[in-house]
């Protein structure tokens, strides 16, 4: 890493600083308001030098320096003039003495600008009058400056004893460092520290550090590849870094991180120490200065801005913002590694001290023995370990092997051969690469039984995966710019063959149940399936379509790891078509006939079915944490048992009509308790679509619900059910028919924050309509869910009353919900004649906003459309709408004019273009 110069007089001049402090003090008027204005004036000028000055070198590490520099001058100049001019002593006692230090992360020379700044304020051995007057100038100052500022005071005998029993406070003292007063007071405590408390504690740090740190990744996010990582306590930030380097100061003794070379880390890793500290000083720095405040969440809207003034570019298939992000996962992969090379060197310096550091380690007692099967790896406190140094240079394939006997014999790794392991990459070859028995053994973990996720995991830390199978390695590291993805695709991909393992050990079987009971269907499968969910994002990054690409990248790949030509191309069909069940389930009306013909001609077997319903189950839990849903579920056993019909020729051919004839005669059955004459009525009500999409229950709920709103002579009702597995709330409007009926109800449950996932229109003979509408889930309990569903449908019916003003409540909303400028999203409508045999199918894709289905429908309405069923999906801040519509004659629209007005006007919908142009286009749709 390149010196850069530290600058530091240029951030603030030290001696005019204090003159001027002394020349306030000779005017007679209260000088404390002119001290504050010119110390806000000092910070705020050395701030915006340290801006400038990142901005041109790029210098993480340097611009903290040059804050904390920054903040020891303020502090010196502010406590020089409380101690000369305003509470001055003659002839200061023994105990009248101060020091002040800087602890924490600011003890160690380091600053962003919103950090803490923490202080220890070291007295002899009591308080003074004189000593307290001081502390209180000095804080209430920084306080008023703005500064989040930590703070202690304590004797010497105080920090000693505090720090014996409390780590948190043992850490701060360990980086603490003088900065004005009684040097000879700072410099006894911190040699007591060293001899009192260091001395011969080292295991016992180490472990409380680790263990601190542990905890801390729980809380901020287990994995170091979330798409908005927390800078400094996320795994892989700059809190790792810092323990490791409290530790082995503490350990070793060592008051500079070049003492740790020869130690812990070679020079080669410890130049990749401070390559990873400066990377991510920089970009906590820039937030920091971005925000105006200790922002350490990189969040999406931060993202592009940093990638900018960092200097990344846009290079074909992947953003500036992306490469950015890959960046960054890959300096924290970098901390992954360097943790476990000090972990190893430092379970192999203290091993025999105290079992508990080793179970710190993850070890016990230092036991070694044999591993069976092999002389190259033994058992080491209970992990796999190398024999020798040279396992790797003799064989290569002992690289793949240490993951195979781990995975036979449920063994942890041990850091040494991690380490080794690492430092072996270099080994990685063509000639490795199309070893069969390199690529068995791979494929054995990869297929296992036991954990595959946890070793392909600690495979890819290693950087072992992305050697092997170099598209893997493409892939390693890489973010998705967007709120659907919650990792990296790497990450992605491993928690998917974790969500497959899972399923095939019979785990988590109420979340969806059909994929449990197929998976032992697929036994002499499984390796396909398998592969598949490993290689199904293997494309990404790259210009074309990922899922093309995909399949061509396994074509290549299949064959070296011993697949069939057969297998071969099943995994590569199942890669080209990894989301072709999961967007026709979400986006088609499952209900029209050709959608499952379509589909089913797709899939062409009931194998495929199989394979590519468990695919597409993986894949979308594997995406993050409340992305897969009951109703998701729902809706793929839907199009499975649909289609399993029409491929084993089960598909009723029955006409239409005899099916609605057929329909309606068991919908009379049913209510066959009724009077005779109610009953006649109520089954008429039901034109034939309704008969033949919805369940003859449901129809029975509606008819009591359309019967019990007649008998209190209701024109509006709703009736709502909480559907606790599909983990939807289903509301249910009947209406006086009308063509902005959906736009409505679309706005009002946008105006009460209910975001509609699927809705059923339909009309009664007697001119109603009935409109059936999916909402997401918000509550667990069913109670709660009802409640808030009836909120809802109170508000639709105001609205529909013209009791409550729609337009007002969605500005409301959208005034205090500021629409994203992070994201960009290309508008595209398509109408299609050929996907529904009785519909034209308008498809939607957007930039997601509070309003955009009102507005959307309201349009369709406008353009003199009826809306049949609406399906719709959100992928994080993208929209994919869909609309099987008719004209006003129940006709497809065909007309090629009419269709380019329908494109144009909903385009202007989503780019939100202005009115004239909207009219202009409904006029011509309308012509």
């Amino acid at each position: 890493m390149a010196r850069i110069a530290l600058k530091f007089d240029e951030m603030v001049d030290s001696v005019a600083l204090r003159r001027q402090l002394a020349a306030l003090h000779q005017d007679h008027s209260d000088p404390r308001p002119k001290v504050l204005s010119l110390l806000k004036e000092t910070v705020a000028s050395g701030h915006k030098r340290a801006q400038d000055m990142l901005a041109l070198d790029g210098g993480g590490t340097v611009c903290a320096r040059r804050l904390s520099y920054l903040m020891d001058e303020i502090i010196c100049a502010l406590a020089d003039y409380a101690a000369r001019y305003v509470y001055s002593v003659q002839n200061p006692s023994s105990g009248e003495r101060i020091a002040v230090g800087a602890v924490g992360g600011y003890g160690r020379g380091t600053l962003a600008p919103g950090s803490d700044i923490d202080l220890l304020f070291v007295l002899p051995y009591k308080r003074t009058a004189w000593s307290e007057q001081i502390i209180e100038y000095v804080l209430y100052m920084l306080w008023d400056l703005g500064l989040k500022v930590g703070h202690a005071t304590r004797s010497v005998e105080e920090c000693l004893r505090l720090s014996r029993d409390d780590m948190t406070i043992r850490t701060a003292i360990l980086e603490a460092r003088f900065i004005w007063g009684e040097e000879t007071l700072f410099a006894d405590m911190v040699r007591r520290f060293d001899e009192e408390i260091v001395s011969n504690t080292g295991p016992e740090f180490a472990q409380a550090k680790l263990v601190e740190r542990d905890q801390r990744h729980r809380k901020a996010g287990e994995s170091r590849y979330l798409v908005e990582p927390n800078v400094k306590d996320g795994k892989g930030g700059l809190r790792d870094l810092h323990t490791l380097f409290w530790i082995g100061k503490y350990v070793y003794r060592v008051r500079r991180g070049e003492d740790l070379i020869g130690k812990v880390f070679t020079r080669g890793e410890y130049n990749l120490f401070r390559k990873a500290e400066d990377f991510l000083w920089a970009v906590r720095c820039h937030m920091h200065f971005l925000t105006g405040k200790g922002e350490e969440r990189l969040s999406f809207d931060l993202q592009s801005e940093i990638a900018a003034r960092l200097g990344y570019t846009t290079h074909p298939g992947l953003s500036a913002v992306e490469r950015f992000m890959k960046h960054y996962f890959l300096v924290a992969k970098d901390v992954g590694d360097l943790t476990r090379i000090f972990c190893s060197a430092l379970e192999e310096e203290h091993a025999s001290e105290t079992s508990g550091f080793n179970r710190l380690i993850m070890g016990f007692s230092r036991r070694r023995r044999k591993l069976a099967g092999t002389s190259d790896f033994i058992i080491d406190n209970y992990r796999i370990n190398v024999a020798a140094q040279d396992v790797f240079s003799k064989d290569p394939i002992n690289l793949i092997r240490l993951f195979w006997f781990a995975d036979r014999h449920g063994l942890e790794y041990h850091p040494d051969a991690f380490k080794l392991l690492t430092r072996s990459l270099h080994l990685v070859d063509r000639t490795l690469r199309r070893n069969p028995e390199a690529n068995e053994l791979f494929l054995d973990v990869l297929t296992s039984n036991r954990n595959p996720e946890l070793n392909l995991r600690r495979m890819n830390e290693t950087g072992l995966l992305g050697k092997f199978i170099p598209d893997f390695g493409k892939i390693v590291a890489m973010m998705q710019f967007n709120m659907y993805h919650h990792y990296t695709v790497d990450e992605h991909l491993l928690r998917c063959v974790g969500v497959l393992a899972e399923i095939e050990h019979g785990e988590g079987e109420a979340v969806h149940p059909l994929s449990h009971k197929l998976m032992p269907d697929l036994a002499n499968q499984r390796t396909l399936i398998y592969v598949a969910v490993l290689l199904h994002d293997i494309a990404k990054g790259r210009p074309e379509d990922h899922s093309t690409a995909g399949a061509r990248v396994a074509r290549r790949i299949c064959p070296l790891l011993g697949l069939s030509d057969q297998d071969t191309e099943t995994v590569a069909w199942l890669i080209e078509n990894h989301l072709l069940m999961s967007m026709t389930a979400q986006t088609r009306d499952l209900n029209d006939r050709k959608t499952i013909e379509d589909f089913a001609r797709a899939v062409q077997s009931i194998d495929r079915l199989k394979l590519l319903l468990i695919l597409t189950v993986c894949d979308i839990r594997g995406v993050g944490p409340g992305v897969w849903n009951g109703w998701k579920g729902q809706l793929l056993r839907t199009l499975y048992f649909e289609t399993e019909l029409v491929l084993s020729g089960g598909f009723s051919h029955a006409s239409r009509d005899q099916r609605a004839k057929a329909a309606r005669a068991a919908l009379e059955n049913a209510l066959d308790a009724w009077p005779e004459q109610e009953k006649q009525r109520y089954t008429t009500l039901p034109y034939t679509n309704y008969l033949l999409t919805v369940s003859l229950e449901d129809q029975v709920r509606h008819a009591e619900f359309i019967r019990a709103a007649d008998e209190k002579k209701l024109r509006l009702a709703t009736m709502v059910r909480a559907m606790t597995f599909e983990a939807v709330t289903e509301i249910t409007i009947l209406a006086p028919d009308h063509p902005r009926l959906l736009s409505i109800i679309a706005g009002a449950c946008s105006a009460a924050d209910a975001n509609i996932v699927d809705a059923q229109i339909f009309t009664t003979s007697d001119g109603r309509a009935l409109d059936v509408i999916l909402i997401n889930r918000e509550f667990d309990r069913d109670e709660d869910e009802t409640r808030r569903a009836e909120r809802v449908g109170k508000l639709i019916e105001q609205v529909l009353s013209g009791n409550a003003y729609l337009p007002e409540i969605i500005e409301k909303r959208r005034a205090s919900k500021k629409p994203s400028k992070t994201f960009t999203v290309k508008s595209r409508i398509d109408v299609r004649n050929t996907i529904s045999e009785r519909f034209s199918v308008i498809d939607v894709r957007g930039l997601d906003r509070p309003g955009l289905l009102s507005a959307i429908t309201g349009t369709l309405s406008d353009l003199s459309l009826d809306i049949a069923s609406a399906h719709i999906t959100t992928f994080g801040e993208k929209v994919i709408d869909t609309f099987y519509v008719t004209d006003l004659m129940g006709h497809k629209v065909t007309n090629e004019s009419r269709i380019k007005a329908i494109r144009e006007a909903l385009l202007d919908v989503l780019e939100s273009n202005g009115q004239g142009r909207r009219e202009k286009s409904v006029q011509a749709a309308n012509s």
